[in-house]
């Protein structure tokens, strides 16, 4: 399905798509994960990689399916609300926005944090506030000026943060100790399903990477192209770092949970190669940034497009760039406001728990548009009919089961809480009709 198109350009190719799904995928999180999962499953970390891979392809298979179809820009929250209508729809862009608004004030201290520990000027006050600021807003300035640059940094930042990993993997293989890979037990089905809920959040961002699918060419080819490639790339990267770090550090791997690669690194290239990677954990988390702020702000922009929320001067194009340029700006406004706040923290599992929701939206949105194959154009579908659209639906109630009691009352009465919003906005509409 192919709204008239909005005024914004399509000019994200398969290479483009693949950086930018990648760059948001391979965030902070793997420079720290593999001393984590080390401490679930010791030797046997590869097979959790391997098993939490295979059950996100079922979910990115979904996306792949649905993307190929609904090809407007807003990602997730297009395509729950092109199958479902407009409330499924608010609530899917409200989660998805507020998911990734948390997540990009989270990073964003990360980051200001590692520098600070290093110049500590940058720690506190005024040059804390001055760094966010300038991080947040040559972020707007980069990405409102157009699609071309803020796609051109985000293939930088891809690469640059991808160098050192690189290294690591291929230099550290001399190093690498196969009797630390021997695996003497099998893990347990109920270790495996721990490790790999753990798992399932540091494979998350692919639905961040296709929200630009307003701008890409050719959507029905390129999407489920671009998340296949990306995907599968994750995937072999994930499992060779765990590799080469379990192989070098071998049991004395979770003790070193704040910088595991960086440890692994001094080990393999010395007081270098520490620097390099710590360095490689800073252009990651900026990389990171720099890709949701691309993306992001486009859920922002397709809810008032559609008239979700009765803000339209969020859905303004650039008349000179032809970018969503107040979207860009609000949204980053609100990142930067929570970051200096620091406030955002006790709102992280309902952060997590909206991810899973929004790909159960996804997952049930391949199953609605299949029966009804009503105004929808012909793209990419999944093979076996609904076998992998019913077992990640399933993968996902999984995921949803281990979340605390706590957890889903507060996620529920924000439901609630957004349903009554919804029902107002929808009712000042009507007065105004």
């Amino acid at each position: 399905m192919n709204r008239k198109q909005e005024g914004l350009k399509r000019g994200v190719g398969v290479l483009g798509l693949s950086a930018n799904i990648i760059n948001i995928i391979v965030g902070s999180g793997i420079f720290v994960l593999p001393a984590v999962v080390a401490s679930y499953m010791g030797a046997s970390s590869i097979i959790a990689y391997l098993f939490c891979g295979l059950l996100m392809a079922m979910i990115m298979l979904c996306f792949a399916e649905v993307g190929s179809k609904v090809t407007n820009t807003g990602g997730p929250y297009t395509y729950i609300e092109t199958a479902f209508g407009d409330y499924a729809g608010f609530i899917a862009g409200i989660f998805a926005i507020g998911s990734n608004l948390f997540a990009d004030a989270a990073v964003s201290n990360a980051l200001v944090n590692i520098i600070g520990s290093a110049y500590p000027i940058f720690a506190e006050g005024w040059p804390r506030f001055l760094f966010l600021f300038i991080l947040f807003y040559g972020m707007v300035f980069i990405n409102v000026i157009g699609l071309k640059q803020g796609i051109g940094l985000v293939k930088f930042n891809t690469m640059i943060k991808l160098i050192p990993l690189l290294l690591l993997i291929i230099i550290g293989f001399k190093d690498v100790s196969f009797s630390n890979l021997y695996i003497e037990n099998m893990p347990s089905m109920k270790t495996l399903g721990e490790t790999s809920l753990i798992l399932f959040f540091a494979f998350q961002g692919c639905e961040t990477g296709i929200i630009v699918g307003g701008e890409v060419i050719n959507p029905k080819q390129t999407i489920p192209r671009g998340i296949l490639i990306s995907l599968s790339v994750v995937v072999i990267l994930y499992v060779l770092i765990q590799t080469v770090s379990q192989g070098v550090l071998g049991a004395d791997l979770p003790n070193f949970k704040a910088a595991p690669l960086a440890e692994t690194a001094k080990v393999v290239m010395g007081s270098f190669g520490y620097t390099l990677l710590i360095i490689g954990a800073v252009v990651s988390m900026f990389g990171y940034m720099s890709g949701t702020i691309l993306n992001s702000p486009r859920i922002v922009y397709a809810l008032s497009r559609d008239n979700v929320i009765p803000l339209k001067a969020l859905s303004k194009i650039h008349k000179s760039f032809a970018t969503p340029y107040i979207a860009i700006i609000a949204y980053a406004t609100i990142g930067f406001i929570l970051a200096i706040s620091g406030s955002f923290e006790q709102l992280a599992v309902i952060a997590s728990s909206s991810m899973l929701l929004l790909y159960l939206g996804v997952a049930l949105t391949v199953i609605k548009l299949r029966k009804s194959q009503k105004d929808l154009d012909d793209g990419f579908k999944i093979p076996g009919g609904f076998l992998v659209p019913v077992l990640a639906i399933g993968i996902i109630i999984y995921f949803l089961s281990n979340l605390g009691k706590n957890e889903i009352i507060v996620t529920a009465l924000f439901i609630v809480l957004l349903s009554i919003v919804f029902l107002l906005i929808k009712s000042q509409q009507k007065r105004k009709a």
